[in-house]
């Protein structure tokens, strides 16, 4: 079953990063051209599967952001990672560069499968996010009966 999926998958599996990619070049033209910084960033993601219990495993980067400031949700097949990551105190540095992304966040994961989410884990270390989210047992078949209809 994971195979058949995992090779479906296979064939979207780059399409949020270019999504992604597109958003940030254009994104960045938008910027150089009109001054303005958009609030916030986008974190990168990997999203896989494994069979012993089968189940989706999502994991962040998050690397500087505190526990506190992360929340997570489950609504049907998606997973949205949302938060916050703060700025360093910057009294007495002078910078030269600044490329760490600082901001707000909203991410949403979509999951090739359905999953049982009450029943979902996550833990956070050394600035990763895993998440770890049961899938759902498939629906049985039932046959339907068919009830015949009156004539007039």
């Amino acid at each position: 079953m994971l195979g058949a999926m995992a090779r479906s998958r296979d064939l979207f599996a780059n399409f949020d990063r270019m999504r992604r990619e597109i958003d940030e070049l254009f994104g960045d033209v938008f910027e150089r051209a009109t001054g303005l910084r958009g609030g916030g960033f986008s974190p990168s993601v990997d999203v896989f599967y494994v069979d012993d219990p089968p189940r989706a495993i999502v994991r962040a980067d998050l690397a500087g952001i505190h526990i506190q400031d992360i929340s997570l949700e489950i609504r049907g097949r998606q997973l949205l990672i949302a938060g916050e990551r703060r700025p360093a105190e910057a009294a007495g540095r002078l910078y030269q560069q600044i490329e760490i992304e600082h901001g707000p966040f909203r991410r949403v994961v979509e999951l090739g499968a359905e999953v049982a989410a009450d029943e979902a884990k996550a833990s956070y270390e050394d600035g990763f996010l895993e998440v770890e989210i049961p899938l759902a047992p498939p629906n049985a078949a039932r046959r339907v009966p068919i009830e015949e209809g009156e004539q007039g």
